[in-house]
């Protein structure tokens, strides 16, 4: 009889406090992330969510409290952190001098990676930005930006990926496209922490959900469990008003539309 053992928390935060002198940003922050997971960290502006971010990737130091990624306490380790994770911001760290591609070979050969060019390739065809390789990213648009940023943030395999609300200022259609790179990166394997204050997008994409309210972390679970935070719903009837499609039907008939295709038939 074998026995399954759990494993061990890819990130996991313990009683972190953040003042700025008066200014109580984190009071005793508690959370796990297990890896391989999507985890949403939600909250309003002005939440703490970046500065829980900036101390989990070594940026900015904790008052108190304990953290580790992968393993490594970011106070003792914290260039074993760095190498175990990468990190986008809420704005595309990119040069706009520069290509798609040659953003992608600066950050590989920063990496020592060997050759940069087809590391480089390979990202460009993953993001969908091949044709724009050559193209100097000051012609990109946001969602093209955007993904260029996670395609940089990706080059050296981390174990770990920190998006800082990685869809702000974003088209629907690019913030679809974010989401689905997000999704894809948990599916290899990667764990994600990913700040938000789009409820949606902590939806659509986390397996757990934990909200930062003034400081404190005021639930956290999966959505279903956070949706029995609240008593059950009630059913109530609405007057669903019809549609243009459902009018035409009502007085046409289906068979008045059959008519109209022999009809459009005999024509041609």
């Amino acid at each position: 009889m074998t026995t399954a053992v759990q494993a061990a928390p890819a990130i996991r935060v313990q009683g972190i406090e953040k003042s700025y002198k008066d200014l109580h940003v984190l009071q005793g922050v508690d959370f796990e992330v297990a890896p391989g997971s999507i985890f949403a960290l939600l909250g309003s502006n002005g939440a703490g969510k970046t500065t829980m971010v900036k101390i989990l990737s070594t940026l900015l130091t904790a008052d108190a409290g304990a953290a580790a990624v992968e393993g490594f306490d970011v106070a003792a380790e914290p260039l074993k952190v760095r190498e175990s994770i990468s990190l986008t911001g809420q704005f595309a760290a990119v040069d706009e001098i520069l290509s798609g591609k040659e953003n992608l070979v600066l950050v590989a050969r920063l990496r020592h990676l060997k050759d940069p060019g087809q590391v480089a390739d390979g990202l460009l065809e993953q993001f969908n930005l091949t044709e724009a390789g050559s193209r100097k990213v000051a012609t990109y648009s946001g969602g093209m930006r955007r993904r260029l940023d996670i395609a940089m943030s990706l080059i050296g395999s981390p174990r770990v990926i920190f998006l800082d609300e990685p869809t702000t200022g974003l088209d629907p259609e690019a913030r679809l496209d974010v989401w689905q790179i997000v999704k894809n990166l948990a599916r290899q394997g990667t764990t994600v922490l990913l700040t938000t204050q789009y409820l949606d997008e902590a939806e659509h994409l986390a397996d757990r959900i934990a909200i930062l309210h003034q400081g404190r972390i005021i639930a956290n679970g999966t959505l279903a469990e956070l949706k029995q935070l609240l008593p059950p719903a009630t059913v109530e009837y609405v007057e669903k008003q019809p549609t243009l499609e459902e009018i035409f039907l009502a007085l046409v008939g289906t068979s008045g539309v059959a008519e109209s295709h022999e009809t459009a038939k005999e024509r041609s």
